[in-house]
């Protein structure tokens, strides 16, 4: 009796410390910093809000779903394989998964409607943008700075150089005109996204063509998507090939010695208060100035915000807070911005419509041949190839602002936020000018 005692009492202890560690590892499952079970309840409670109808309309509903199903999503593609060490893990997924969840109609219209309005006219995009821009640059080495912004534009055109020289090369391989190759699918996809490029750039075919801007944005956008798709992977996969060849990446670092100086420092409410303030404050000046100059109020924001750092003129509590805002900014919204972008600029169809091998091909060219470009001449004027080939080349080979968000989370790089802008909207400027300059060359 008491031998089958002890035999109980053992097996007994024994499923009690199983039951233990199974709570334990199921609390260190976090997904946003929450622990797992209690996330589930939130992400019930989310989509029984969503289809019943009774999600709040405008931010606190569009924050809601963007936060719990994006970090959902990215949670799964950090942690699904394959996914996550070559296809961008979780900001792939985030994206993707939310354009599908449109494509599909799983994702009800008013939903949609609330969370595009959220993202466009409510300014979501920008508003993390700016914090980034300025607390990034704020916390850079302003000698540093300097030293990088007077030779950055070398890999852009390196970019631009290595891009149309790929795509003429691939394209009369499988059957495409130079005129197609560079024209139609080079710039488009080098262009600085919809709004500052292929819109402009259809304005521009227009002009000097006689068919209508509508006709050449259906036949730029397809291009367009799909060369964001390549930059997003490529970003994942160049962050790989730093980890496995290091002397080629700076990890993080553009060129040595330049780098966002995150100080470990308890953040502050009331400092991160003033740094939100610096962040909203340069994005209006740029807007102002765009007024008056013809350049996008991103790039003036850049300019003004590293000008600021430069001269010395912005007190260190600002400078901290900008800091601490900026980090705070992309540890919790980065995910939620990215299924935000995925409803709101990721366009499935003209993805699909564009699946032919020929047209796969030269798009894939273009995005490497910016790779190249950008790396190769990155390393020649200082840089680690790396860095210079995601930021130069692969955030003026994807859709803008939104492309660059996407490329920098993909390659776990969100610092080069400022150098990514640069080559979306400056980089972006460039091409409609080279655009405009070879339509009466190549027409």
């Amino acid at each position: 009796m008491v031998e089958a005692a002890k035999k109980i009492f053992m097996n007994e202890t024994k499923r009690n410390d199983v039951l233990k560690l199974d709570l334990d590892s199921r609390e260190k499952i976090k997904i946003f910093n929450i622990p797992v079970g209690w996330f589930s309840v939130f992400f019930i409670l989310t989509l029984v809000s969503v289809y019943t109808g009774y999600l709040p309309e405008g931010m606190i509903g569009s924050l809601l779903v963007m936060i719990i199903l994006g970090e959902f999503f990215g949670w799964v593609g950090d942690r699904t394989p394959i996914i996550k060490s070559y296809l961008g893990g979780g900001a792939i997924v985030a994206i993707f998964g939310s354009a599908y969840m449109v494509y599909s109609g799983i994702l009800p219209i008013a939903v949609v409607e609330s969370v595009e309005g959220f993202m466009t006219t409510g300014g979501f995009l920008d508003f993390y943008i700016a914090a980034l821009i300025t607390g990034s640059i704020l916390g850079m080495n302003s000698k540093v700075l300097v030293k990088v912004g007077v030779r950055y534009f070398a890999p852009i055109m390196g970019a631009v150089l290595g891009a149309s020289l790929l795509a003429a090369l691939i394209g009369s391989l499988i059957g495409f005109t130079l005129q197609d190759a560079v024209l139609v699918i080079t710039l488009p996809i080098m262009g600085g996204g919809m709004g500052a490029g292929a819109v402009p750039m259809a304005q521009v075919y227009s002009e000097f063509m006689g068919q209508p801007a509508s006709y050449f944005i259906s036949v730029l956008v397809p291009a367009l998507a799909l060369g964001n798709v390549f930059a997003i992977i490529l970003a994942s996969l160049l962050s790989k090939l730093g980890e496995k060849f290091p002397s080629l990446s700076g990890n993080g670092q553009l060129i040595k010695g330049f780098k966002v100086e995150n100080k470990k420092t308890q953040l502050d409410v009331q400092k991160m208060g003033a740094g939100l303030v610096a962040a909203l404050l340069f994005f209006v000046a740029g807007h102002i100035l765009g007024g008056f100059l013809p350049l996008h109020p991103y790039a003036l924001m850049i300019i003004l915000v590293a000008v600021a750092k430069i001269i010395n003129v912005i007190p260190d509590i600002v400078v901290e807070g900008a800091n601490q805002w900026y980090q705070f900014v992309a540890k919790a919204f980065t995910l939620a911005l990215l299924f935000g972008i995925g409803v709101a600029y990721t366009d499935l169809n003209a993805v699909l419509s564009a699946l032919s091998l020929q047209y796969i091909l030269i798009v894939f060219s273009v995005v490497m041949g910016a790779i190249i470009g950008a790396g190769l001449i990155g390393k020649l004027v200082g840089f680690y190839p790396i860095e210079s080939a995601i930021t130069a080349g692969l955030c003026m080979a994807n859709m803008g602002g939104t492309g660059d968000v996407a490329v920098l989370s993909a390659a776990k790089r969100m610092q080069l936020m400022p150098f990514a802008q640069i080559a979306s909207r400056l980089g972006g400027a460039i091409i409609l000018l080279i655009a405009g300059l070879l339509i009466p060359i190549l027409f």
